[in-house]
Formats: C-alpha cells, structure tokens, sequence
C-alpha cells in the first residue's frame, strides 16, 4: 500500500486533528496561569494519534489571542501541513522527539523563571522533596546548550532523557521541556518541575540540601505510577 502524503493523512483524521486543535489551545492558557511563560514565549504540542502529524503552537501570538484556529498542523519533520501563521520556532526540537520515541504524545516548551535560573546554572535539581520522587522518579537533568532553528534541541532532550526517568529536561542556557503522553501530562510535568525548582531554590538559601536516598525515590515513584489518584 502506498503510504499516505501528509495532506492524505490530514483528511483521513480530521476530527482528531480539529479537536487537538481545540485542546492544545486550552492547555496554552494553563501557561501563563502557572506562570511558566511571558509574552508570547513558550508552546505546547501534540502527536496526532495514527498519523505522523502534530498540532502545535504558532510563533510569536499572543495567549490571549490563541484560539483553535491558529494552531498549526505539521508534519514530524516540521513542515507545515495546514496552518494560518508559522509554526512555532521550536517545531523540529518537538517533531524530532516525536519521530525517535513513539510513546511521547505531548510535548511542552518553557521559560519558567526558577526552572530557567537552574537551567542557566547548569544545575540538575537534587531530588530533595517526595514530590520530585513521586513526578520525575529523581533529580531533573540538564541536557547540553544547543541553537533554535532545527533539530537539535529535540536531539539534547533525547539523549539527555535516555540516563533518566525525568519527564522534564533542562535545556543548559535556555529552558524546559517535559514530555508525557499526553499533551496535558507534559503540561503537568512543567507545572510541578517549576514547582520544584522554586522549592529547592528556596531550601538552599539556608544551606545545603541532602538528596533523598535512591531506594526511598525508587519506591515513592513506584507507588505514585501504580497505586495514586483514582
């Protein structure tokens, strides 16, 4: 059977793709909710599921003007299937970490302040608090230094999230980028790697931290995969 164009593979999910439209718009207002973005930084993806498409975030727009509309459908190299605006300048680090790992659904960019500061420290966050062993299974690592405008942001998230059970990455001298299943789980994992780094950061004012023992992280993250919420 020959394999279908991206235009093909539009028109077959179309109703899969107009609601991930509509649910990758929502999930940018939880951004600036949290405070993990300012002005127009920041975006959110998502796989199309059974397709080799993702919907992603347009460059340079304002959250309060974002609407399903303006999400922009590409394709896993980055090109732009449908869309009214330019996709985001992310687009090749976010379609590389969907062509190398089928399992990733969601992906999330940031610049969240105290996640940021770590990031431009080169400073992995200790796992010091339960919350970071139940969320990231251990410390968030930072991944290495690398220019915007093609893949190779997706190629430092990848490698550096290959060592790690973290779903969030640390880009050294840039920001975070969490991963999920779904685009809300990577969504989530910003929330709460802000939530920790402000937390760690606030610790360390007093002195220094001690990291929980590996056993205890390895059984709290266990008991949050299998046995928490409903």
């Amino acid at each position: 059977m020959t394999a279908r164009t991206p235009a093909e593979a539009l028109a077959a999910h179309r109703e899969a793709v107009e609601e991930l439209r509509a649910r990758v718009s929502d999930l940018h207002a939880e951004l600036p909710r949290w405070n993990l973005v300012t002005w127009t930084s920041g975006n959110v993806s998502a796989r199309v599921p059974g397709a080799d498409l993702m919907v992603i975030k347009p460059s340079g727009v304002s959250y309060d003007d974002l609407g399903p509309a303006d999400i922009v459908v590409c394709d896993l190299r980055g090109n732009v299937v449908e869309g009214r605006h330019r996709p985001s300048s992310d687009t090749f680090a976010h379609a590389h970490l969907y062509r190398e790992r089928p399992d990733i659904g969601g992906v999330v960019h940031t610049h969240s302040p105290y996640a940021t500061a770590w990031a431009a420290r080169g400073e992995a966050i200790p796992c010091v608090i339960t919350a970071m062993a139940d969320e990231f299974g251990g410390d968030i690592p930072v991944g290495p230094f690398a220019l915007i405008g093609d893949d190779a942001i997706g190629r430092g998230v990848l490698d550096t999230l290959a060592g790690h059970r973290s779903p969030a990455v640390l880009m050294r001298g840039h920001g975070v980028f969490t991963v999920g299943p779904t685009a809300a789980s990577a969504v989530k994992a910003a929330v709460m790697c802000e939530d920790a780094a402000h937390t760690v950061h606030i610790a360390r004012q007093a002195g220094p931290v001690e990291r929980l023992p590996q056993e205890h992280i390895d059984a709290l993250h266990e008991r949050y995969r299998t046995a928490y919420g409903q």
